[in-house]
């Protein structure tokens, strides 16, 4: 490594003790932070400064520094230390950080892992993503701009993140002549702002990461202050008590059965300790045991705290799974099902509320669904303003409804139990972060209640099997009129039916409703509900929508049982249906009188596998809908309970 002879000549190395060297090394404790700020305030020079003076930089990467320097660097030839951490080509380019960037160093005090993340507003997402493990936040300034928009929005992000431990780094003071009264000002104008968020543990230092003044070493260039370094403060800031001090917490990431005589449960911990002996809960199953046995790798130990890895046996056999939560028994999380939290919205496509999300919240992935927000936070201004959606890098506030129990903690008590990622179900890209604030109360209030006449007793009065046939197309494509020969039909078979068409439920049910696509998505969702209601009172349903989304129909199909939801694809060619255009809705879309109309200027999503599909130009009404009672003949017949044999 660069200039790191001199450390491994002396000391307990010469003496040749290596393993000790080693052990000490092992047993350092490790912090993890992140440097955040405005663009061009000096973080990524900051973290290869630190890089550099912890000689964890080796000869060839030393010299290609040095030839970078002179190309690409910003330092007129010297030794421009952002390039050891600013990788993207883009970002080199730019002189600017785009992508988060993850550094290890070490030193005689401690190990240290750090996270450069971006400046610029349009990487918001990227820096929540490195602040999300972080412990400590350096947040820098630029000594001749001073405390500005980004640095109260990376300040805000940070509070809000639950990182307590925050460094005002007073940078570039070479540019200022080293002068105390500019930093003092700036440290005033800060504290001022930083308290009013909850940010109250800040230690302000003053220095010039291009120089390394007071970055490792105390600089004679600032006489006139006498606080810690900033590796020193690194070195020496306790954040080891915070999470000890929670109460157990270990999401079960994997059950560990080598053989017939073994049965463990592996995962980190993540809150408190645990020790053989302690009594412990199972949640959300609420079943109490004992702990047999802790393993650390293949080492038996009598005690594991917050951040080991794991296996757990217990005393009594006892149903825990992955997704489960061994906890305190005295401390156990809450269970629900229902919250309000913040969201921060990481996807170019916007939020929209009723629309299905998974969401994974430590070890388990369950079914969710946001409500409209309630606002979303101008993080420039902390201002709460009213919002219909959350568009990206937004934050807000909204309910969140699951499709099931979860365990959780506030994120304010247990960051890893009360922080979560929302994925699209079609395209498994995360979409979103959140944070949990509580659980609605009315969430415990609410139960299903026993029924004793249920679905099946009403479809076999009515002789029939439930299901509910969903229609779907563009506007003009025929599926008004196809539903409603279709229905006849059903009812000269003597079938119990009820049709629900598009237009028809806008002069009631969602006549609230406009057509944007969070409106869209809300008014399939209400429907879906109701169609549900229906097929569980023994009826066959028949759905007339246009339906565009994927995820709303299948919003539809999950809210009956499976087998009983037919999609039927009325396949219609936009320029055939733009030429029937039997309400003239086409006519005004192209005018630009009718906004976000399905194939002009609002996509479509075409069923990828229907049960049914309608071919229009081929087909008549007639025989579109004998095609459609073909495939419900072919169907299992209704077991007990209403369920398809």
């Amino acid at each position: 490594m660069a200039h790191a002879t001199g450390d491994l000549a002396g000391g307990e190395l010469a003496g040749g003790d290596i393993e000790a060297y080693l052990e000490a090394h092992e047993q350092k404790s490790m912090l993890r932070f992140i440097t955040c700020g405005s663009v061009d305030d000096g973080k990524s020079t900051l973290i290869g400064r630190l890089l550099y003076e912890s000689k964890l930089v080796f000869e060839d990467h030393l010299t290609a520094l040095a030839a970078d320097s002179k190309t690409v660097g910003t330092q007129g030839g010297e030794l421009d230390f952002a390039l050891l951490v600013d990788g993207l080509s883009a970002e080199r380019e730019q002189g600017i950080t785009i992508d988060v960037a993850y550094r290890f160093f070490t030193t005689e005090g401690r190990k240290f892992i750090v996270a450069d993340t971006p400046g610029h507003e349009q990487y918001t997402r990227n820096m929540v993503t490195g602040a999300s493990t972080a412990e400590l936040a350096v947040i820098l300034v630029d000594a001749r701009r001073g405390v500005l928009t980004q640095t109260r929005r990376h300040s805000y992000l940070v509070s809000l993140l639950g990182i307590r431990h925050v460094v005002l780094a007073v940078n570039k003071l070479d540019l200022c002549d080293y002068s105390e009264g500019v930093f003092e000002a700036i440290v005033e104008d800060y504290r001022e702002f930083a308290a009013g968020i909850g940010l109250t543990d800040v230690t302000a230092i003053p220095l010039s990461a291009l120089r390394g003044d007071n970055v490792t070493e105390p600089s004679p260039a600032m006489p006139w202050y006498s606080g810690p370094t900033l590796i020193g403060h690194l070195e020496a800031v306790d954040v080891s008590g915070e999470v000890l001090e929670r109460p157990f917490r270990l999401p079960v990431q994997w059950v560990n059965r080598p053989d017939l005589d073994f049965r463990g449960f592996s995962g980190q911990i993540v809150g408190g300790s645990v020790r053989r002996g302690d009594p412990v809960r199972v949640v959300p199953s609420g079943r109490r045991t004992t702990v047999d046995r802790i393993l650390v790798g293949d080492r038996e130990v009598e005690e594991a705290v917050a951040d080991q890895s794991v296996t757990v046996t217990l005393t009594d056999e006892v149903d825990v799974s992955r997704g489960d939560i061994l906890a305190a028994d005295s401390d156990p999380p809450g269970v629900a099902d229902q919250f309000e939290a913040h969201i921060i919205w990481m996807d170019e496509h916007p939020m929209l509320p009723g629309r299905s999300y998974l969401l994974k919240i430590g070890t388990r992935t369950v079914g969710a669904t946001l409500a409209h927000p309630k606002y979303k936070v101008n993080v420039n201004t902390l201002e709460h303003s009213a919002a219909t959606s959350f568009e990206l890098n937004d934050i807000g506030v909204c309910n969140i409804n699951l499709d099931r129990p979860v365990a959780f903690d506030a994120y304010s008590e247990n960051r890893e139990m009360g922080s979560f990622i929302l994925i699209d179900r079609f395209e498994n890209t995360t979409v979103g972060a959140g944070l949990l604030h509580f659980a609605l109360r009315r969430a415990g209030n609410i139960h299903w209640q026993a029924i004793e006449v249920d679905k099946g007793a009403r479809s076999t009065l009515k002789g029939q099997r439930p299901a509910l046939i969903w229609l779907t197309g563009f506007s003009g494509a025929g599926k008004s009129t196809i539903a409603n020969v279709l229905e006849k039909k059903l009812h000269q078979l003597r079938r119990h039916t009820y049709l629900l068409d598009g237009d028809n439920v806008r002069h009631g049910l969602n006549k609230d409703l406009g057509f944007t696509d969070v409106d869209r998505v809300e008014n399939i969702r209400r429907v879906a509900e109701v169609a549900g209601l229906m097929v569980d009172a023994g009826l066959i349903v028949i759905s007339s929508f246009i339906s565009p989304f994927r995820a709303e129909r299948d919003l539809a199909r999950g809210r009956v049982q499976e087998g009983e939801f037919i999609e039927v694809f009325v396949d219609t060619p936009l320029d055939v249906a733009e030429a029937r255009d039997p309400k003239g809705l086409f006519r005004k879309a192209r005018r630009g009188e009718l906004l976000n109309f399905t194939g002009v200027d609002s996509p479509y999503e075409v069923p990828l596998n229907p049960d049914v599909h309608i071919d229009t130009t081929r087909l008549t009404p007639a025989e579109a809908a004998d095609l459609i009672l073909e495939h419900l003949a072919g169907l299992p017949p209704v077991g007990p309970g209403g369920t398809p044999h």
